[in-house]
C-alpha cells in the first residue's frame, strides 16, 4: 500500500530500527525490492533521484512506482531522493509521489532554510512528506547520484544545534545528516561519527537519514541505526547485484534479455532482503497487512489511529 515516510519512520525511530530506500530505475530493480519488501514483511522506501532522470525519466518511473506500490501488501514510500529542483519537487508531487526529498544542502544555510520550508509547506498539502539536508554528504568517484567531491568531508558534517533549528524553522518530516559517508563506491572504509549521530538524534525529534549507505559494514550499519539512524539509503549495492546477475547469466548460457531480467529481479530481491534483515524491519509491516482489523490480538483500526495522531504531531 502506498504511504508517506512518517508511516514508516515514526515506528522505525521508536523501535530503534531502520528503513531502507531503494532506488529503482528500471521494471526490474522495482520488482526486486517489492519482492523483497513483501517476502520479509518490510516496510520499504522506493524511489529515484534526480540524478538519475537520464536512466529513468521522472514521469516513466512515476508509471510502475505508484501502481505497485498501491497493489504490495506491505507499506511502500515512494520517494523522489534529491530533488534539486522546486520544479522537479513539484513534478513529483502532481504525479502522485508519496514523499520528496528537496536537497538544498550546497547553498548557504539561511537559503537552505527558506527554500526548503516553503517546499515542505507544499508537500503537506499534498499529503506528503519531505526530507532535508543538512550538512552536505559528499560523492565518491563514478556516483551515480552526484558530482559533489570533497578534500575534507568532515568541515560539512552537520551540527546538531543547528540541526535542531532548521528541522524546527522548515518543518521537515526528516533529516539527513552528514557524519562521514558519501555516495557511490568506496575505495577506503568510511569512518562514521557515532557520538554525532547520537547528539543529532537526541537534539531534534524527527527521524535521521543515512546517505552513502552502500559499502559500510554490517557493524557500521548497526551501530548507527541504535545511535539513531532510521533511514538508510541503497543503491550501488543493488545497481551491481543486477548487473552482475545479469552478466553471470548471459556468460554461462548465451542467452536473451528476457533470460537475463529474472536473473536481475532474483538478484536485487536477495540484496534488498539481506539489508532489510540487517536494517531490522523484517516483520514490520505485519500490522499494515491488507483487509486485516485484527492482527496477533492487535485492534487494526485502534492502532491506525494511533498512528495518524503521531503523525499529525510531526507535520
Amino acid at each position: 500500500m502506498l504511504v508517506n515516510m512518517n508511516e514508516v519512520l515514526i515506528p522505525a525511530k521508536k523501535g530503534k530500527y531502520a528503513v531502507g530506500l531503494f532506488n529503482a530505475v528500471n521494471l526490474e530493480l522495482a520488482r526486486g525490492i517489492i519482492n523483497a519488501a513483501e517476502s520479509t514483511q518490510s516496510p520499504v522506501i522506493m524511489g529515484t533521484a534526480e540524478v538519475l532522470f537520464p536512466y529513468g525519466p521522472l514521469e516513466e518511473v512515476s508509471y510502475y512506482l505508484i501502481p505497485m506500490a498501491k497493489k504490495a501488501n506491505v507499506p511502500v514510500v515512494v520517494h523522489l531522493d534529491h530533488g534539486l529542483n522546486k520544479e522537479t519537487c513539484l513534478r513529483a508531487l502532481k504525479l502522485g509521489f508519496s514523499s520528496i526529498m528537496y536537497d538544498c544542502s550546497t547553498e548557504t544555510y539561511e537559503k537552505n532554510v527558506e527554500k526548503v520550508k516553503e517546499m515542505a509547506e507544499i508537500a503537506h498539502s499534498y499529503g506528503a512528506t519531505i526530507e532535508g539536508e543538512l550538512g552536505h554528504v559528499g560523492d565518491n568517484e563514478g556516483s551515480a547520484e552526484g558530482n559533489s567531491k570533497m578534500e575534507d568531508p568532515s568541515k560539512f558534517y552537520t551540527d546538531p544545534l543547528m540541526a535542531k533549528d532548521f528541522v524546527q524553522k522548515t518543518g521537515v518530516d526528516a533529516l539527513a545528516v552528514a557524519v562521514g559517508t558519501a555516495h557511490g563506491a568506496y575505495k577506503l572504509p568510511p569512518k562514521l561519527d557515532f557520538e554525532r549521530i547520537r547528539t543529532i538524534a537526541e537534539t531534534v525529534d524527527v527521524p535521521l537519514v543515512l546517505h552513502g549507505g552502500s559499502g559500510l559494514t554490517d557493524t557500521d550499519f548497526k551501530r548507527a541505526i541504535q545511535e539513531g539512524i532510521s533511514k538508510v539509503n541503497i543503491f550501488t549495492d543493488i545497481n551491481i547485484a543486477a548487473v552482475e546477475a545479469e552478466f553471470k547469466t548471459f556468460s554461462n548460457m548465451n542467452k536473451g534479455i528476457i533470460d537475463l531480467i529474472p536473473a536481475a529481479v532474483e538478484a536485487v530481491k536477495q540484496e534488498t532482503a539481506k539489508k532489510m534483515s540487517l536494517f531490522g524491519c523484517v516483520n514490520k509491516s505485519t500490522y499494515w497487512a491488507h483487509g486485516a482489523k485484527v492482527k496477533d490480538g492487535v485492534d487494526m483500526e485502534r492502532l491506525v489511529q494511533h498512528v495518524a495522531a503521531e503523525v499529525k504531531k510531526h507535520m
